[in-house]
């Protein structure tokens, strides 16, 4: 604990503005935070652990709203994990994002008429750095705009120096275990980024292509293929067919001409071809496409590569030269001037790759490549969720992580630039191939004859290793020791399958069998308020920041929370934020208020005896909410709890026991003391139980209220006890539920009759209340007051009455509103319903009709007709409640 935090706290202060101001009032409490060590970890503490680390953001990036998404809910959970007493600790960080970085650099380098090429490799890394230094990480200051507890002390990045010397041991261990190995195979190539990259970064969009149909040999030995990438044919070595298709049997061994080159192919037999697909066969092109390549292996057939890294054709003849779009086009043509094609479609929607960072078509390729094998790997990853070791929650999203690991192809982990980890692999003159580890020294030098590889290692590579090499491994600190593994990886479903099962199998392997986390929980995407997906294209993206400048980053962070179901999609909309901001004001009004009036937390609770039922209702209600709560949290359902706190905080706590006790402050006495002190307790409780999700508005008024130094550090609430009462899970009082229930149903009932009258809410009615033998009369004060109900007087003459909960409410009406208006306007509203109640019947009793209209409009009738009679009981009954005159 930091030496402010031994002070003692400062005296309760009911001195609050008139209203909450977040601009004011978010940055200096979240610096105060941060200098005064609440978010630090101490690796010594003998306090149980609770480790989470933050999903590393791109160090090109900033905030978008799926970051503060994901943050919100992470920092809920560690917030409360601290106030109840563990050793928490949120991992901060940032990835070096390899291609998004170097493209970043490169864009700016070409303002000035230069290349990456123009630096060399040393040079352009140091710029990088450069940039890194200056630019890079301003989510960092995003972060604590909406009020991350992370230890910043501990923040790392993927490139330092630690890190690193963590990549090189587990690429060294992995390459002499014989996990990791160089081989050329298909990969997903960027011809703008001249990369390889992995299949989380190709997009896949439909796009307007073209499906092309062509003859292959001629005579009796022609076949047709069809093709959406015609400038491939250059490189085809094959045409295969299934072994079963009686059309092609005849063809299977022989040679066919391959047209516009000066080859001839093989027809094959492979049970990878579906008959039914098309002509049923296929030309193959081994060194363009992937399952083309596994045909290839399988007959043994040469992969020829007729394109550059800049997708230029290299292949001889008449293309050479050509971009592979120009040399489709003209090669379509070429073939169309042979009389061999068969048939063309345009267009031709088909689903096509595209790179992540800038959109270009992806070409698959095949590369001499680095991989690591990951069956052993990949089992011991679906091992941990199988037998119990690490949840996945929801629970249904483990079919989709069992159908990832169980079908997990080898991993492709070179990439072709400059910026990241360099493959610790020296190749000598004489063929030697010599893995380095951290410890060790190069083999040779250049003079020497020996080189090291020149790609660097996939941005997953490192980030896989993240739960463990931010606390210092392959060092086996105290760090490792007491925050390893993770209590949970709060993550997005979308990165199930990339991430999280890096994460999976690196941390199996690296720390003996044990994982990286306990649990998954795994969230949805944030959408728009129409449940499309947000993007810059669709014009319906939203900056967070725009948001918290106008509502307050608790108004964000709790509309995000509030509709965070497990593994669901989030929609949002601004006026939702703006409902949040107004609950967030609801919250400093009513607190306001209740302090203005005495709420305290002083001393011990009254006893049970000398309170009142509403005290009873709300000390019992709040332990219910505790609970719920608790429950809530421990199953990641942060909608429910958010739900659950919304409604308790302003329905039950601010509009209903703040305004039935307000007759009581008024009165003043015993009574008044009692309900100020447990008005003072649930307050206490309630902010904090809200604080995980909003922690500003709650640090300022629960620091007023108790004057305890700040509600991060406070202790997270359990049951409340109340003197008097046998309650060894915490006071509830089930009678005095009801009894408000009652109450309230009293209240709410009389407010519906007055509204139906249209009387306005302040406008004050002289009444007659009958409330013996009922458990209403100790509130008939709180009745009058909330129902601004006069006393009768000599002259009252019940024009109305309703009998409500074994109560009666009698008004006067006369002179309150126009009695034969308000017939009017009833009648008018009566004769729509019958006409709309005779029209649903008359449909319904048509059996023609019924026998042809679909099931849902059949559905919305029946739903017009219930709703019909129910107009009409309502409205018959405003009529019958009328002053007669």
């Amino acid at each position: 604990m930091t030496e402010n935090a031994q002070q003692q706290p400062p005296a309760p202060s009911t001195d609050l503005p008139t209203q909450y101001a977040p601009a004011d009032v978010e940055g200096p409490l979240y610096e105060r935070w941060v200098e005064r060590g609440y978010f630090e970890a101490d690796e010594k503490s003998e306090k149980p652990p609770y480790t989470v680390v933050i999903p590393p953001p791109n160090v090109t990036g900033s905030l978008h709203l799926g970051h503060a998404f994901e943050h919100t809910l992470i920092d809920a959970l560690t917030r409360r994990k601290r106030m109840q007493g563990y050793e928490t600790l949120w991992q901060p960080g940032m990835d070096h994002a390899g291609i998004a970085t170097q493209n970043v650099v490169e864009r700016e380098l070409a303002k000035e008429g230069k290349s990456r090429h123009d630096l060399g490799r040393e040079t352009f890394v140091e710029r990088v750095w450069q940039w890194k230094g200056e630019s890079g990480g301003q989510i960092s200051g995003q972060m604590r705009r909406l009020g991350d507890g992370v230890a910043w002390s501990r923040e790392r990045f993927t490139m330092d120096e630690g890190l690193s010397q963590a990549v090189q041991t587990i690429f060294k261990r992995l390459y002499d275990d014989e996990l990791i190995y160089r081989a050329e195979r298909i990969i997903n190539w960027c011809p703008r980024c001249l990369t390889a990259i992995s299949d989380i970064e190709v997009e896949y969009q439909d796009d307007d292509g073209e499906l092309v149909s062509m003859k292959y040999g001629d005579g009796d030995d022609t076949i047709v293929v069809a093709t959406t990438r015609a400038e491939t044919m250059l490189g085809d070595t094959a045409v295969a067919v299934h072994p079963e298709d009686e059309r092609y049997k005849h063809l299977i061994g022989k040679l066919v001409k391959l047209p516009l080159t000066d080859r001839s192919i093989p027809v094959v037999a492979d049970e990878h071809v579906d008959p039914e697909f098309g002509t049923g066969a296929v030309k193959v092109t081994p060194a363009h496409d992937p399952n083309d390549f596994e045909i290839g292996q399988r007959h043994d057939l040469p992969a020829l590569t007729i394109m550059d890294e800049h997708a230029v054709i290299t292949a001889h003849g008449p293309f050479q030269g050509l971009d592979r779009l120009e040399a489709r086009s003209a090669i379509v043509a070429a073939l169309r001037a042979e009389g061999r094609i068969v048939a063309e479609k345009r267009p031709y929607v088909h689903s096509v790759g595209h790179c992540s960072r800038c959109k270009t078509t992806i070409e698959p390729r095949l590369s001499m490549q680095w991989w690591v094998k990951v069956g052993p790997l990949a089992k011991a990853a679906g091992d941990a969720v199988r037998d119990g070791r690490v949840k996945i929650h929801p629970q249904e999203m483990e079919k989709r992580y069992f159908d990832w690991v169980d079908n997990l192809h080898d991993w492709c982990i070179s990439r072709q630039l400059w910026w990241g980890h360099r493959i610790p692999v020296w190749y000598g003159p004489n063929g030697e191939v010599v893995c380095v580890g951290p410890d060790e020294e190069a083999p040779g030098t250049e003079a020497e004859g020996w080189r090291q590889d020149t790609d660097v290692l996939d941005t997953w590579f490192s980030s896989g290793l993240w739960p463990f090499s931010t606390l210092g491994w392959p060092e086996q600190t105290e760090s490792l020791a007491k925050f390893y593994p993770n209590s949970v990886l709060v993550t997005g479903y979308d990165i199930l399958f990339f991430w999280v099962a890096r994460m999976m199998m690196f941390g199996l392997y690296a720390m003996d069998g044990t994982p990286p986390f306990h649990t998954i929980a795994l969230h949805g995407m944030v959408r728009d308020q129409f449940g499309k997906k947000m993007s810059k294209s669709f014009g319906n993206a939203v900056n967070p920041l725009d948001w918290m400048d106008k509502y307050g980053s608790d108004a964000l962070r709790f509309t995000l929370a509030r509709g965070a179901n497990p593994g669901v999609d989030v929609p949002i909309g601004e006026d939702w934020v703006q409902g949040s901001r107004n609950f967030a004001n609801k919250i400093w009004n009513a607190t306001r208020f209740a302090m203005m009036n005495g709420a305290t937390i002083e001393g011990p609770l009254p006893d049970v005896a000398k309170m009142s039922a509403t005290d009873r209702w709300i000390l019992s209600r709040l332990n219910s909410v505790v609970a719920e709560v608790d429950a809530f949290y421990e199953d990641y359902q942060f909608a429910k709890l958010s739900d659950a706190l919304f409604h308790f905080a302003w329905d039950e706590v601010f509009d209903w026991y703040v305004e039935l006790s307000k007759t009581t402050f008024q009165a003043g006495g015993e009574a008044a003391e009692v309900s100020k002190r447990v008005l003072g307790e649930v307050l206490d409780v309630t902010l904090k139980l809200l604080h995980p999700v909003v922690p500003f508005v709650t640090e300022t008024l629960w620091t007023t209220l108790t004057g305890g130094e700040s509600v991060v550090i406070a202790e997270w609430p359990k049951a409340v006890s109340v003197p008097g009462a046998d309650a060894p899970g915490g006071f509830r009082d089930a009678d005095a539920e009801r009894e408000i229930q009652s109450l309230q149903s009293v209240i709410t009932e009389v407010r519906r009759f007055r509204a139906d009258q249209g009387l306005q809410p302040g406008q004050r009615v002289p009444a007659r209340l009958t409330l013996d033998g009922t458990p209403f009369a100790p509130h008939e004060a709180a009745i009058r007051q909330l129902l601004r109900l006069q006393p009768e007087g000599d002259a009252f003459t019940a024009t109305a009455t309703l009998p409500v909960a074994g109560a009666e409410v009698a008004l006067d009406l006369s002179g309150t509103i126009d009695v034969a208006a308000e017939r009017k306007r009833l009648a008018k509203d009566l004769a729509a319903a019958e006409k709309e109640k005779a029209q649903a019947n008359a449909k319904l009793g048509n059996e023609a009709f019924l026998a042809k209209a679909p099931d849902h409009v059949v559905d919305k009738i029946r739903t017009r007709l219930t709703k019909a009679e129910e107009d009409i009981t309502r409205i018959q009954t405003q009529l019958e409640r009328l002053p007669q005159g």
